[in-house]
């Protein structure tokens, strides 16, 4: 059907202001002139010259004449509606649909070709609205009501209609549904519209309903087929999140489907312990391949559903994990072949013999049923005439523990998810400890197995912690140790710098003197009994020097008699002239304190420690039979005890980091290994030798010193050297915390001339160079202070005065401090206690060094 324009209402094609306004005018005023001219003419007929008149009817002669031309060569054209309604026309003429332009009364002014071609939409050649085109379908009435009221309001509407048969009935097709999309829309004003108007669109839409019926009963099919599968299927995300779940499967797991939400369930919640990792592991290369997984489902209630899974997960190209589709079968009734049997039987055997840990199955009563090879080996049973099945494994573990597997045998039994693991004891060795990890069992009819365990040795990881807790507390021990060291020799240099101040006062006649000579000495010890803290803590450095052992052993008689206790008794026994050794004073203590420290745990009831030094020459070494021992000249210290003595098969191990025959918590295992590294160290060589129920000899073999030409040159030298002169009468800055060792080692200096000024920290030392205006000789300071430390207080000095000179005063090793100094070329130590004559040395010294310079 055409296009069906309607007089001056009909749907034009927009037209600009200057074209239409524009033309209107001219001919108004075109007409008017020519009015105005045939008024005057018919009333001045007589006045006006007949010239003028065949004049100007000429001109309008002519006039007709070149319009009528121009309109016959195309030059001119009237400006009708028609044409300028052509490229609306075409456009709206085009659509797939019909198309309706009406106001909103109902009046139509334009339809389209489309909108014809519907059965009904005219009556005697003339377009009815779309109202009247659906007015005799009842299945139409509510959606076109809603249409109308919407294009009266000017809103926008949609509806979906159907009816049987069609538009205006179809004979052919009377059964059949037909659909139709009917739509309203207001349209914009315009200047050619005198009333608002609404465009109305009827598509049929048949067609693609139907497809879409189609594929939404083929889909509900496979959804269908699927949910009655028998087999159960599931979907998860890259989370864990299932997201479907066929009805096969939730009902093998107790699940409602109808209740059931993409999300609402986890795989960890279906499947136990570990499985869902393994379910969501995928592979590493993108690859999507099919696993086969033997595991068992979480039932709703708790119970087992042992299952076989054909599962797929794969990565995306980003490396994240895709959702997994994973085929469920049932495996609790599915009847194998005899070959499938005995191959998973093979496969299960294998398995179960070679784990590294120990697995067991318990009756109801907590008895074994069956193990695993390595069981026998993890619980040390060796009763060749019994037989572990039917022991109750509650025999086999400490009595400390069998409550709580008590507890955790329950649990397993009563089908609880969590059962915590229990950490046991073997009652047959206190030292050897497992842990135990509890589960149920699937029950089936007539087995007796209601109980897994799984059993790890845990001896080895319970030593190792023991070691790891000892050694934490050995640290904290040591750094007690070193800050009460650090304490006490800021006491002890206080003590020996005023004794040394009144010994200046009181000569050897002095009846004080001795008094006073006793302070110090005992001051001295006390100094050596500090070495060995800071030794213990790893604090102080280790230099080795001559030394003469008896000298050494004496000192250490007191401090051993001591450790060992009332019921041991400690003999020492030194031979005639014996030679000197070089080795760390502090080291070797530590060594002969070590191996009597062994030799009192080595009797239990009481026994003597006898310590013995000798000399022994090149040819009496040469006869020993000490495996690695070169001949030479030795000073040998024997360490011996009357204890229960070691086996050989513990005496290749005695030296070995952390092997220990002491009770768990009660040794490192790191004496005697450090006792190895100190005399290896020193050149020198040990050696044990031991009886069982007899005792046990510790030989250690130092090397002779033999003093060089050029040391003993040296050494004879420094005493004939005449006494030096300590005096100066230069500045210096004293800073230190402590007041009694402030105080000596002001009055000290003083008492030799310097000019000395003191300050109790970093922060009053600045001030104090403020003051002075940085016209200092030389700063002697504390190394550990509070608010601020020396080397920090150092850094800052350093901005001021670059090429000052400082000894750093500590208790601590000279190494220790010296890493803790960013430019360490222009810094001296001088290490606590210090005594009156070392100060002055030192700082005699340094003051010296400064004036060769200048």
């Amino acid at each position: 059907m055409a296009s069906t324009p309607l007089g001056e209402d009909s749907y034009p094609e927009p037209i600009a202001s200057s074209g239409r306004g524009g033309g209107i005018w001219r001919v108004l005023v075109l007409a008017m002139a020519l009015v105005a001219a045939a008024v005057a003419f018919s009333m001045f007929g007589e006045q006006i010259p007949p010239e003028l008149v065949m004049t100007f009817i000429g001109l309008l002669a002519v006039a007709g004449v070149f319009f009528l031309f121009g309109l016959a060569a195309g030059l001119f054209r009237f400006a009708a509606t028609e044409d300028r309604r052509t490229i609306s026309s075409a456009v709206v003429d085009s659509l797939p649909f019909g198309t309706v332009v009406a106001d909103r009364d109902g009046k139509i002014s334009y339809v389209n070709q489309a909108y014809g071609s519907f059965s009904g939409a005219t009556n005697n050649g003339v377009p009815v609205g779309v109202p009247r085109l659906f007015a005799g379908h009842a299945d139409a009435s509510e959606a076109i009501y809603r249409l109308s009221r919407a294009a009266k309001d000017g809103r926008s509407a949609i509806e979906d209609i159907r009816i049987v048969g069609g538009l205006g009935g179809s004979h052919a097709e009377a059964n059949r549904a037909f659909w139709y999309r009917v739509s309203v829309r207001p349209l914009p004003d315009t200047a050619d519209a005198r009333r608002p108007l609404v465009a109305w669109a009827v598509e049929d839409i048949t067609r693609d309903r139907e497809n879409n019926e189609t594929a939404f009963r083929d889909l509900q099919r496979a959804i269908d087929y699927l949910d009655h599968a028998p087999s159960g299927f599931l979907s998860a995300d890259a989370h864990g999140r299932i997201q479907y779940l066929n009805s096969t499967l939730a009902d093998w797991l107790g699940y409602d489907l109808a209740e059931f939400n993409a999300g609402q369930l986890a795989l960890s919640d279906i499947v136990r312990k570990d499985g869902a990792t393994l379910l969501m592991r995928g592979r590493g290369d993108g690859e999507i391949r099919t696993e086969i997984i033997d595991i068992d489902l979480v039932r709703r209630n708790g119970t087992s559903l042992p299952v076989r899974l054909l599962h797929r997960a794969a990565r995306l190209a980003d490396g994240e994990l895709g959702e997994t589709r994973t085929l469920v079968l049932d495996k609790s009734n599915a009847p194998d072949t005899e070959e499938e049997l005995r191959a998973a039987e093979v496969r299960f055997s294998r398995f179960f013999n070679d784990t590294p840990f120990a697995i067991a199955t318990l009756d109801q009563k907590g008895r074994i049923v069956r193990t695993n090879a390595p069981f026998g080996r993890i619980f040390r049973w060796s009763d060749e005439s019994k037989t572990l099945e039917m022991q109750p494994l509650s025999d086999l573990i400490g009595e400390g523990s069998r409550e709580k597997l008590a507890r955790a045998l329950a649990d397993a039994t009563a089908q609880r998810s969590e059962v915590e693991p229990v950490d046991a004891v073997l009652s047959a060795e206190g030292d050897h400890a497992v842990r135990l990890y509890i589960s149920a069992s699937e029950v089936s009819a007539g087995s007796p197995e209601h109980v897994n365990v799984y059993a790890l040795d845990m001896t080895d990881q319970r030593k190792l912690e023991a070691q790891f807790a000892q050694s934490q507390k050995m640290q904290a021990v040591g750094q007690l140790a070193g800050g009460v060291a650090h304490d006490f020799n800021n006491l002890l240099t206080a003590i020996i710098g005023f004794s040394d101040l009144l010994l200046l006062k009181h000569k050897p006649g002095d009846p004080s003197f001795n008094e006073l000579m006793q302070i110090k000495q005992n001051a001295n010890r006390a100094a050596g009994l500090t070495r060995q803290l800071l030794a213990f803590s790893r604090r102080q450095t280790l230099r080795p020097q001559v030394l003469e052992l008896p000298l050494i052993v004496d000192d250490l008689t007191v401090l051993l008699k001591r450790m060992i206790g009332e019921k041991n008794q400690l003999a020492v026994e030194h031979g005639r002239n014996i030679w000197p050794v070089r080795a760390d004073v502090v080291q070797l203590e530590q060594v002969i304190i070590n191996l009597v420290v062994n030799a009192r745990d080595a009797m239990p009831n009481g026994g003597s420690i006898t310590i013995r030094t000798s000399n022994l020459s090149e040819a009496e070494a040469s006869t020993l039979k000490f495996e690695g021992m070169v001949p030479a000249d030795y000073v040998l210290i024997d360490v011996e005890d009357t204890g229960t003595g070691m086996t050989p098969e513990v005496l290749e191990k005695i030296f070995e980091p952390f092997f220990t025959t002491k009770e768990l918590g009660k040794g490192t295992g790191l004496g005697l290994s450090t006792v190895y590294g100190i005399v290896k160290q020193t050149e020198g060589y040990i050696y044990p030798v031991s009886t069982v129920g007899v005792g046990t000899t510790f030989k250690i073999f130092l090397p002779r010193y033999v003093p060089t030409a050029e040391e003993v040159a040296a050494k004879q030298a420094a005493a004939a050297a005449p006494a030096r002169d300590l005096t100066g009468h230069e500045r210096i800055l004293l800073v230190e915390d402590e007041e009694s060792v402030r105080a000596f080692s002001a009055r000290a200096l003083k008492a030799t001339g310097y000019e000395v000024y003191e300050a109790d920290g970093g922060e009053e030392a600045l001030e104090v160079l403020e003051e002075l205006d940085y016209q200092v000789d030389l700063i002697i300071s504390d190394v550990v202070m509070p608010e601020m430390d020396g080397p920090t207080m150092l850094k800052v000095i350093r901005e001021k005065m670059t090429d000052l000179k400082i000894i750093f005063v500590s208790g601590y090793a000279e190494e220790s401090v010296r890493r803790d100094i960013e430019d360490d070329q222009s810094v001296d130590f001088l290490p606590k206690p210090y005594s009156l004559d070392q100060i002055n040395s030192k700082v005699k010294e340094v003051l010296g060094r400064i004036d060769k310079r200048s």
